[in-house]
């Protein structure tokens, strides 16, 4: 058993690494510290300004070597365990790239909260293609990955590299940031409201009157690079008014948070899991038993930088 860092070049053929049978990676979730909307694209899409960060709430999958042909997932949530999910089309994609036919089980073992704007499928997705370029060691430089991870879904590039970042566009094109955290946000408190919230709902019904010039982001990706205090009015997102609109769980979920003692509540992505930033532990960990106690789904966990050695073979 050992552990491996990941890469994004490899041999300059697919070998399979056939000292391990079974690999295991962790799929880290995500919160948006911003989420700028700038308008409406031709394609259909809304073109964004994010700032994104990973979070130490995770997923674990196990991708095993079968004999079966192609590739079936087996998800600690029953409903995830079909063809849909993106882990079997992000395996799929790696074995039509290089033309292979070798089977694969993926274990899922979910903790993400699922539809929650948390982007666990994004992740999932994103540790498959990298787990199975190392492991496959397949001659796959940055720009085809972020172009496979793309085709999958717009948050999928990010999560290649995970971390502090800015995204644009649809999300695909990602500007790493220097992993600076503010003291004033070193907890963060994660809570999921009961329901999901369907993300292209969310963006039909956003009117142009929501739309921004992305100073927000803008101004927060400048006080990162400074290694300064974030002002909380620049925590914006774009598509909270209608999501609060919406949901009216999701409001009656903020407003708790608030009356807990929470210093401000933002959504992550779509929703509906909102965020609370805590400088101390005790302080996030009074507001998270309060908060259970009412009933929520809580999460308390901080920020993280994946270097690429959580992954252990067998």
């Amino acid at each position: 058993m050992h552990n491996a860092p990941m890469s994004h070049a490899q041999n300059a053929a697919p070998q399979l690494n056939e000292a391990a049978s079974s690999y295991f990676v962790r799929s880290y979730a995500k919160i948006n510290l911003t989420l700028d909307v700038l308008g409406k694209r031709a394609d259909g899409y809304h073109e964004l300004v994010t700032v994104m960060q990973t979070v130490d709430l995770y997923d674990t999958l196990c991708l095993t070597i079968t004999e079966e042909d192609g590739v079936r997932v087996i998800c600690s949530r029953p409903e995830l365990s079909n063809e849909e999910n993106l882990v079997v089309r992000a395996a799929q994609a790696m074995r039509r790239s290089f033309s292979l036919t070798q089977g694969l089980i993926i274990e899922l073992y979910k903790r993400i909260p699922v539809a929650a704007g948390l982007g666990g499928g994004s992740s999932n997705a994103a540790a498959v293609l990298l787990a199975l370029q190392q492991w496959w060691r397949l001659p796959l430089s940055l720009p085809d990955m972020l172009a496979m991870a793309a085709s999958l879904g717009s948050d999928v590039p990010f999560f290649l590299r995970g971390g502090l970042a800015v995204c644009e566009g649809r999300g695909e094109r990602i500007t790493p940031l220097a992993p600076h955290w503010p003291t004033s946000m070193r907890w963060l408190l994660l809570l999921k409201p009961a329901l999901g919230v369907s993300t292209a709902t969310v963006f039909h019904s956003l009117p142009a009157s929501d739309y921004t010039d992305g100073t927000c982001s803008q101004a927060v990706c400048t006080a990162l690079a400074a290694k300064g205090e974030l002002h909380l009015e620049h925590l914006h997102n774009s598509l909270a008014r209608g999501v609060l609109e919406l949901y009216p769980e999701v409001a009656e979920a903020r407003e708790a948070l608030l009356r807990a003692g929470a210093p401000c509540v933002r959504l992550s992505g779509s929703g509906p899991t909102l965020f609370a930033p805590f400088s101390l532990l005790d302080t996030a960990t009074r507001v998270q038993q309060q908060l259970h106690a009412q009933g929520y789904e809580v999460y308390l966990t901080c920020t993280i930088h994946p270097n690429g050695v959580d992954v252990t073979f067998f």
